[in-house]
């Protein structure tokens, strides 16, 4: 039996290659899957997500790898299914996107720490949450409007927000560990840099 790396392997650097295999959810599957989607682009940037869900019958995993190119944001997600009608046993899919730098909308960060009045300079985040937006997936939020005067009954309509949340990834120091979180808040630091040089 060969040694040599298959061909898509050899499209990833070795520490998202180890990153996916860390995962452990068919680790061949979303390499290939990632590097059909690279284009033969470089990656500047990366993160791997693996998140477990529980229900009442079964256990299901979902991976999620966002690499940033010189041009591009590509997203892979791979996840589990049970048997349905198109497939009588469990199976996998995996799917990619390649979004446009200059299309990135926004990246949202929201950081959660304990104790803050102790937070000092540089200390990371207990959780992160990184919200990435391109305009595929809007959200519209609305409430009753109201007005200034408590005694008012009068009908003013609704208020609400219109935002992008393509895709939400949450981290936690105490689910996956401070050095998965640290690995977010680079990754989204990288994208932010790469999007305002794309002029998006």
């Amino acid at each position: 039996m060969s040694s040599r790396r298959p061909a898509a392997a050899a499209l990833l650097p070795d520490p998202l290659r180890a990153q996916i295999d860390r995962a452990g959810y068919y680790p061949a599957l979303v390499t290939d899957v990632v590097a059909t989607a690279l284009g033969g682009e470089p990656i500047e940037a990366h993160l791997v997500h693996l998140e477990t869900t529980f229900d009442a019958e079964e256990v299901r995993r979902h991976v999620t790898v966002l690499a940033v190119t010189p041009t591009r944001l590509v997203v892979a997600h791979a996840d589990d299914h049970g048997p349905d009608d198109n497939a009588p046993t469990s199976y996998a899919s995996a799917s990619t996107e390649a979004v446009p730098l200059r299309a990135v909308q926004a990246v949202t960060l929201q950081h959660v720490v304990t104790t803050p009045e102790k937070y000092r300079a540089g200390m990371p985040p207990r959780e992160l949450t990184l919200t990435v937006g391109w305009g595929a997936v809007q959200r519209l939020d609305l409430e009753p409007a109201s007005c200034a005067d408590p005694a008012c009954e009068a009908d003013h309509g609704y208020t609400g927000s219109l935002a992008s949340d393509d895709i939400v990834i949450r981290v936690s120091s105490a689910a996956e560990g401070g050095e998965a979180v640290a690995r977010a808040l680079q990754f989204a630091r990288q994208l932010s840099t790469a999007t305002a040089r794309s002029g998006a």
